[in-house]
């Protein structure tokens, strides 16, 4: 039987409570690259589900975050 990464993502999260979904999405921020796939299959899960409302605030959160990214990386300067 194949199995897609998908499927074996939500079999994995399938079942679990509030709380243990969130300390699974907690668990794997942060974590091993590994788990990167694994948060990508639940944020368009996400995505695919949420209000426009909710998408342009995720949107909103993601351009400050990655604006700040670079905001602070202009400040470090490598040594030559």
């Amino acid at each position: 039987m194949n199995i897609t990464l998908r499927e074996a993502i939500f079999k994995r999260v399938e079942g679990k409570s509030k709380a243990e979904l969130r300390a699974t999405i907690e668990d794997s921020i942060g974590n091993a690259e590994v788990t990167l796939p694994g948060i990508g299959v639940l944020f368009e899960m996400i995505w695919t589900h949420s209000a426009e409302e909710t998408r342009e605030q995720l949107v909103n959160t993601l351009h400050a975050q990655l604006a700040a990214r670079t905001q602070g990386a202009e400040g470090v300067h490598s040594p030559s």
